[in-house]
């Protein structure tokens, strides 16, 4: 059907890229328009617009949690995908450096060694991901701050194979991001057995001077058309989007239990603030 060419106006246009972006729910903007009237205040605060703010961020935050099967504490607003997903690989970026400064020459515990460096981090990923993903990936490894192995998918089945994934771990090996479903495809990847596999591989085989393997997916295609559950994909970030799914409100899940220092290692370019703990 050629929806650019023009109709007549008792015709209407059938809209079929849900995939991309989807319209406003009518309960979303009601939603919205009551926040901006009644919770316009800073959350932060103590009078009562600010608390209101902060009561309606909550409930979201709540929402969501329960959504993806996590905690609401560890539910964490961003501008959109693109931001959530670089907030993952700068973050493992961040850790390796800050957990490994001795892997490589020069610089800081910040930024990592300059060029000179002789051990770079790792990252996993597949030939199919999103441009947020695959472009931050690309350009980190032109500068020379990480290496990256980009797993192709299944000519046969579309999917990229845990076998895959496995062969691809490194010594250097810092974060395995796989997207739960692609968005030109629609195929489901089999992120639950790649993250169990690679999990078994952090407990089983790797030393204390390597890195932890960090784990995310990006769901923002699955989100709201198949069960998303962090305890059984078995991440430890998870991104979801709401502009699929017909709001506006985009977050990243941080899923970590047992690695309390990585919540304040986010955003090595950027100064925080201490609101939402330093997010």
């Amino acid at each position: 059907m050629d929806l650019s060419r023009p109709r007549a106006k008792s015709q209407s246009s059938v809209y079929l890229d849900y995939n991309a972006t989807t319209p406003l729910e009518p309960e979303v903007l009601t939603a919205i328009q009551t926040a901006l009237q009644t919770a316009w205040g800073n959350p932060s605060s103590s009078y009562e617009a600010g608390k209101k703010a902060k009561a309606t961020i909550d409930t979201a935050r709540t929402n969501i949690a329960k959504m993806v099967g996590g905690k609401k504490e560890d539910v964490i607003f961003t501008s959109g995908g693109t931001e959530a997903n670089n907030m993952v690989i700068l973050t493992a970026m961040k850790h390796f450096w800050n957990t490994f400064p001795e892997a490589g020459g020069g610089g800081d515990r910040e930024n990592g060694p300059t060029q000179h460096r002789s051990v770079k981090p790792h990252i996993i990923t597949t030939n199919i991901e999103h441009d947020s993903v695959r472009l931050p990936l690309e350009a980190f490894q032109k500068e020379g701050r990480i290496d990256v192995t980009f797993v192709p998918a299944s000519k046969l089945t579309g999917r990229v194979e845990v076998q895959d994934v496995l062969a691809a771990v490194r010594p250097t090996t810092c974060l395995v991001t796989i997207m739960m479903a692609n968005n030109e495809t629609g195929i489901i990847m089999p992120v639950g057995d790649i993250m169990r596999a690679v999990r078994s591989v952090n407990s089983d085989n790797r030393s204390a001077s390597q890195p932890r393997i960090l784990l995310h997916t990006d769901a923002a295609q699955t989100i709201g058309k198949v069960a998303v559950d962090v305890e059984e994909l078995g991440v430890d970030y998870l991104t979801v989007v709401g502009h699929k799914v017909g709001t506006v409100l985009d977050s990243f899940q941080d899923c970590l239990k047992d690695l309390k220092t990585l919540r304040r290692t986010y955003l090595p370019d950027h100064i925080l603030s201490k609101q939402r703990r330093g997010f």
